[in-house]
């Protein structure tokens, strides 16, 4: 009898990954205003779970060993949802930093934000400076926040940067293009979550997603806890990853 060997994943060069647990997970956190409206509340209310609700995660991600964490919080196109609402987002940003920074700082967590700076105020700027400041030095988990980003901005912004080098075109190539994106330090996500039921990307990590797997998942962000995160993960163990490769079958044992 012929075996197949266990399936194993492979990094892009084709040499092996011996890893279940992904590195990178990427999450867009869908479903706060939908969760709120379900309660007769206001999604504003349904945002402030949502803060809850990351806080709870980045520690069980940690705990199951995921390195880097990048979730999508506000995206250059929600702009475009009312003022009120907007201006309640800002806020909530700033008491989420006064509130739970001090947590996140004692629990290991590194917060980086990405995304374009220029649009939002100088009081949030500084509460971001703030946290990436004071986290700088840990290294369990490293938590990246999206805001005021979009996949394509990121790709328009690391073109610019490559201009304003000089860079030749013979000399312009992936490689360089990923060094001036803005996760330029971590990994290329390995699993790519959205909550929430729709099953898009919504213009996040256009670029640095090309071979993460995807999970679509209805549960709601404000209840996307302990359990889901698993249920995510396992998913994620079950996937073989070939990044456009093939593998070689391989006889392990034989026996008539």
């Amino acid at each position: 009898m012929t075996h197949l060997p266990l399936t194993e994943n492979l990094a892009p060069d084709g040499t092996a990954l011996d890893r279940a647990i992904p590195r990178h997970v990427a999450v867009v956190m869908d479903g706060n205003g939908r969760w709120a409206r379900q309660r007769y509340m206001p999604r504003f209310f349904g945002h402030k779970q949502g803060v809850d609700a990351l806080v709870r995660a980045v520690n069980v991600f940690a705990e199951r060993g995921v390195e880097y964490l990048t979730v999508f919080a506000f995206s250059s196109e929600n702009w475009k949802r009312p003022s009120d609402e907007v201006s309640g987002l800002m806020g909530l940003v700033l008491v989420a930093v006064s509130k739970y920074l001090a947590k996140m700082a004692g629990d290991g967590v590194r917060i980086r934000i990405i995304g374009d700076r220029s649009a939002v105020s100088d009081k949030l700027r500084e509460a971001w400076d703030r946290a990436e400041a004071l986290t700088a030095d840990n290294h369990r988990i490293t938590l990246s926040v999206a805001f005021n980003y979009g996949g394509r901005w990121d790709v328009v912004q690391a073109c610019r940067q490559a201009m304003a080098d000089g860079i030749r075109p013979e000399d312009f190539d992936e490689s360089y293009l990923s060094r001036h994106m803005a996760l330029s330090f971590a990994p290329d996500p390995d699993l790519f979550i959205r909550t929430g039921g729709e099953m898009r990307m919504s213009n996040f990590l256009l670029w640095q997603a090309a071979y993460s797997e995807l999970f679509f998942t209805e549960c709601l962000w404000p209840d996307f806890g302990e359990a889901e995160i698993d249920a995510a993960l396992a998913a994620f163990a079950q996937r073989d990853r070939r990044f456009g490769g093939i593998r070689a079958p391989q006889v392990m044992s034989e026996s008539s």
